[in-house]
């Protein structure tokens, strides 16, 4: 049968090392982590944005040009 882990002593009587550094390190990456999560929404809406609007200019030119053609195949062959 498996044993738990063991698991290191901890030693009660001496505080953690704290340096500054190291915490204002950790605080930064934090900030740029949270800083590029935001950026990726803003640019995934953005791009959203942008395909719809590709989209609408690209059904709305082909709407117009099926018209046309209709129009001058409609003046050419007096249909």
């Amino acid at each position: 049968m498996a044993e738990p882990a063991r698991q290191a002593p901890v030693k009660d009587d001496e505080p953690p090392i704290l340096d500054p550094r190291v915490v204002e390190r950790a605080y930064r990456r934090q900030r740029a982590k949270r800083r590029a999560r935001v950026e990726r929404l803003r640019e995934r809406s953005h791009a959203r944005l942008r395909f719809w609007l590709v989209l609408i200019i690209l059904v709305s030119l082909s709407v117009y040009l099926a018209l046309t053609v209709w129009q001058e195949l409609q003046t050419l062959f007096g249909l």
